[in-house]
């Protein structure tokens, strides 16, 4: 059997186009599994020791437990304040626990505002692992807690979530009755923030996590507050605006400057301020 040059030349370059798919769908298969591992390791940062509490600065506090309707047993704390404006239910970002939160707890006291703040399964000390379902059973949870275990009222929560915590807190409120919603750096959803990393993969079809603020926000009909940093380079501002765009009347919009992380200490004045008139304006 003999081979011309010209056939080995088309061999060898079948070879070439054959290792170099086969090292495309290579490269393909390790983003997919990459982005699977991510979904499970790189979207929740708990932190289980808890560093501080409102006692270290001055508050009183009751340290609780409660149970998600999936019998997963939670932590947080109630602060009570020295008015009876209204209740803060808060729901925290994706990193760290309650104890990392005390410098926001503490301007929300400075309003009158009792606050309610809980740990997310595997955060803290509450029990179990962190997935997107469980963060909304538990924020369910602790708005039972405290219609049930503290006799509120409603009319009487308002409903404060941060980064990650703001999807919790627009799934919580498309779903109860609740006073009035604050989202402060939500994304418009986990699709939108995959494209912003991998633009060229057909994350629709990979990714399993959802956490869609933009389209349960507009089922959402109570008093809305979105802030959101112009500067935040985690959560683009283009989130925070298109939310605000989606969202129902009443509505207002607060932009900030600073980092994702800092923006509302860097005005904290201004942030208390805001807050303060927000709350005046829509809860008798």
């Amino acid at each position: 059997m003999s081979f011309t040059l010209s056939s080995i030349i088309t061999l060898m370059d079948f070879i070439r186009l054959l290792f170099g798919t086969l090292a495309l769908f290579s490269f393909l298969a390790f983003l997919i599994l990459y982005l699977k591992y991510y979904e499970k390791k790189g979207i929740y940062f708990p932190v289980r020791k808890i560093h501080l509490t409102p006692k270290e600065i001055g508050l009183e506090f009751e340290d609780v437990y409660f149970f998600s309707s999936d019998g997963v047993k939670l932590n947080g704390w109630y602060i009570p304040a020295k008015e009876t404006r209204a209740t803060v239910l808060f729901c925290h970002g994706n990193a760290g626990n309650i104890s990392h939160r005390i410098d926001v707890i503490y301007l929300f006291y400075k309003l009158g505002l009792f606050v309610f703040i809980f740990d997310y399964r595997g955060y803290g000390r509450s029990q179990g692992r962190p997935t997107e379902e469980g963060l909304y059973l538990d924020a369910e949870a602790a708005h039972k807690y405290l219609i049930k275990s503290r006799n509120l009222n409603e009319g009487s929560i308002v409903v404060y979530g941060k980064s990650i915590g703001a999807n919790v807190a627009v799934e919580l409120c498309s779903k109860v009755k609740i006073a009035a919603l604050i989202s402060e750096s939500a994304f418009t959803s986990a699709l939108e923030m995959g494209k912003k990393l991998f633009p060229f993969l057909p994350l629709k079809w990979i990714i399993s996590i959802k956490f869609d603020a933009l389209s349960k926000i507009k089922n959402i009909t109570v008093p809305k507050l979105i802030i959101h940093s112009e500067d935040d380079k985690i959560i683009p501002f283009r989130h925070g605006r298109k939310l605000f765009e989606a969202a129902l009347e009443p509505k207002e919009f607060y932009p900030m400057r600073g980092g994702h992380n800092d923006a509302i200490f860097l005005a904290s004045e201004d942030f208390v301020s805001k807050i303060d008139a927000f709350i005046q304006k829509h809860l008798n």
